[in-house]
């Protein structure tokens, strides 16, 4: 029985096995090799250096600025009323009793700012200025667009007759803030009677809140 040619045959047949085995093996580590770069690639993004402090806090510097935003410059600082562009005119009223009202009207082409009361001087021998009334203090300055007016109120004497020093005088003088000199005006009918009693409200908007107090 001749069995060379069987063996030959399973011979060639296992060493043709042996090549494909190794040639799997080398795909296999060809493979591994590609799956280890990518993660590596992955791992070295991750890991990328993140933004310093700096650069974050200038990036929201950036974000949070508005570029629609426009700088307002200073407010507009109005001047005082000058004395002489303002008009004052005084008249008597029925009620209350004891009471004139005062107008001040800005004559001036700019508006102005009346601030405070005013100050006034009853009679040319006055020893001291008519006291404020504080309670009428307004919240804010009367502020006088041209032609405009404020009022006061002002209590010649005491209502119930408790005033000392009463006289009568003809001679009115009134002072605003922001001047040195102040500016006569006429009484009505010529004189009015006076008292330590007598009083004087801050500058108000309108002749019903002067002859408020």
């Amino acid at each position: 029985m001749n069995v060379t040619p069987l063996r030959r045959t399973r011979g060639v047949r296992i060493a043709a096995v042996s090549t494909l085995a190794v040639a799997a093996l080398s795909l296999t580590a060809c493979s591994g090799d590609g799956d280890s770069g990518s993660q590596t690639s992955g791992k070295a993004d991750a890991t990328a250096p993140a933004a310093s402090g700096s650069e974050i806090k200038g990036q929201a510097g950036k974000s949070d600025k508005d570029p629609h935003s426009i700088d307002t410059g200073p407010t507009k600082t109005l001047d005082d009323c000058d004395i002489n562009k303002t008009d004052f005119d005084v008249q008597k009223v029925q009620r209350p009793i004891n009471h004139m009202l005062l107008k001040a009207t800005n004559k001036s082409a700019v508006e102005c700012k009346l601030v405070g009361s005013p100050t006034l001087k009853l009679g040319k021998n006055a020893q001291a200025a008519t006291v404020v009334i504080e309670e009428s203090k307004p919240q804010s300055v009367k502020l006088l667009s041209p032609g405009e007016s404020a009022y006061a109120g002002i209590t010649t004497s005491a209502t119930d007759g408790s005033g000392d020093g009463g006289r009568n005088v003809d001679y009115l003088e009134v002072y605003i803030d922001g001047n040195e000199a102040g500016k006569s005006v006429d009484l009505p009918g010529g004189s009015v009677y006076t008292d330590n009693g007598a009083r004087v409200t801050y500058w108000l908007d309108t002749p019903s809140l002067a002859l408020n107090w």
